[in-house]
């Protein structure tokens, strides 16, 4: 056997996307220097570890035995890093998060002098839905999540980072008369939602149920990404959070419409589990968040109070 670490960790990546494509966007690699390590790799293996169907990838049982040993491997590398780091005084460790879709615009800000102070930290961040965020948080899986609605329960902690707000947003081209009421104004507009699941969907069916609002579902999209190139695009509308949209605003991509009741306001909240043991790098982190979060919040988010 004559494998390396890198295409141990190439296959372990391949293994939890399911795709080699996945795994190379996700390693920052191309397709093809993905494939060749796979190939390299199963070379050394008389049982395959892999099975291609039609043009889709699948795991082995023997495959699926070879990527948990691969795991161990990896986590005892990273054990001895953090040993040799740690031996020189320096704080080490991994740290995890989960954090909704619109939160990639928001926990950089949050991490950036920490990370920045402390090399020998190793960071991931896993970007998903609200539900997924929640499950991945209650499941042990990270040691923080980043949500714009903290769950209702007991089960956790919570250190409010930052107000969100979301407003009606449609392409700049739009023009709407001042009179119109807020009832004939949803009527007629073709309204662009998140998928189920999302923190910004439950957000604005709650909007419109409570205000009694009948709404033309124009799409669904699984990203806040996707819904403002539709707006862009002058497919529809949306109830959107405005830190995704800042510089379409300022650009004059994208308008808010002025509508009673809006914005919503929130707060972006890092949650985590009350009974957790935090490692010393997850305490640090906090602990520094709570110092400096007044500061970052004016340095970065002071144009959140013009809208």
């Amino acid at each position: 056997m004559n494998y390396t670490l890198n295409q141990l960790q190439i296959f372990l990546k391949i293994v939890q996307t399911q795709s080699v494509t996945k795994a190379a966007e996700e390693l920052h690699l191309s397709q093809p220097a993905v494939s060749i390590q796979l190939r390299n790799f199963q070379e050394q293996f008389d049982i395959p570890l892999t099975e291609v169907v039609g043009r889709k990838i699948y795991i082995t049982e023997f495959g699926r035995e070879i990527a948990e040993a691969a795991e161990n491997i990896i986590n005892q590398v990273y054990a001895i890093n953090y040993k040799t780091q740690a031996y020189k005084g320096q704080l080490t460790g991994r740290l995890k998060f989960s954090v909704v879709s619109t939160g990639k615009y928001v926990i950089p800000y949050f991490l950036s002098n920490f990370m920045q102070k402390h090399n020998g930290v190793e960071l991931t961040i896993d970007v998903t839905n609200k539900d997924k965020v929640i499950e991945s948080l209650e499941n042990n899986e990270v040691d923080f999540s980043l949500v714009s609605i903290p769950p209702n329960s007991n089960k956790f902690e919570k250190l409010d980072l930052l107000q969100n707000k979301l407003f009606l947003v449609g392409s700049s081209e739009a023009e709407f008369k001042k009179t119109t009421t807020k009832k004939d104004l949803f009527k007629n507009l073709p309204i662009i939602f998140r998928e189920n699941g999302s923190g910004t969907r439950q957000t604005m069916e709650k909007y419109f149920e409570r205000n009694k609002i009948s709404v033309l579902k124009k799409m669904e999209l699984t990203s806040n990404e996707a819904v403002k190139q539709s707006l862009l695009a002058g497919l529809g509308y949306s109830i959107m959070p405005l830190i995704g949209i800042k510089y379409e605003l300022q650009n004059n991509k994208l308008q808010i419409i002025p509508v009673n009741g809006l914005p919503i306001k929130t707060s972006w909240s890092l949650i985590w589990l009350k009974e957790k043991k935090l490692s010393p790098v997850a305490m640090a982190f906090l602990e520094d968040l709570k110092k400096e979060k007044e500061q970052i919040v004016e340095k970065n988010f002071k144009w959140n109070e013009d809208y």
